[in-house]
């Protein structure tokens, strides 16, 4: 059975709704990071910026690299570690 296109439409406009508030969120967290870090305090450029954001971007979706002597499969016991910001370098 086809959806009408009018649910099919109030299901696009819901899901953007969501899409807004999911970016927003994220938005706000990476905004609080960078306050944090000092960059509210520095006169750059937004393209500048654009481009150190992009090479962190890049930076972190490479292969996380390992710390010496642990094997891919060992995890922390109780399950933290990078998903509670522990990173394999640290």
């Amino acid at each position: 059975m086809k959806k009408p296109t009018a649910r099919i439409r109030d299901e696009i406009a819901r899901l953007q709704e969501q899409l807004r508030q999911a970016e927003t969120r994220e938005a706000e967290r990476i905004g609080r990071i960078a306050l944090r870090a000092g960059l509210g305090e520095i006169a750059v450029e937004e393209a500048d910026l654009l481009t150190a954001f992009e090479d962190i971007a890049a930076r972190f979706r490479q292969e996380p690299k390992l710390a010496h002597g642990r094997s891919p499969s060992t995890t922390p016991p109780n399950g933290a570690g990078e998903a509670s910001g522990q990173s394999a370098e640290a």
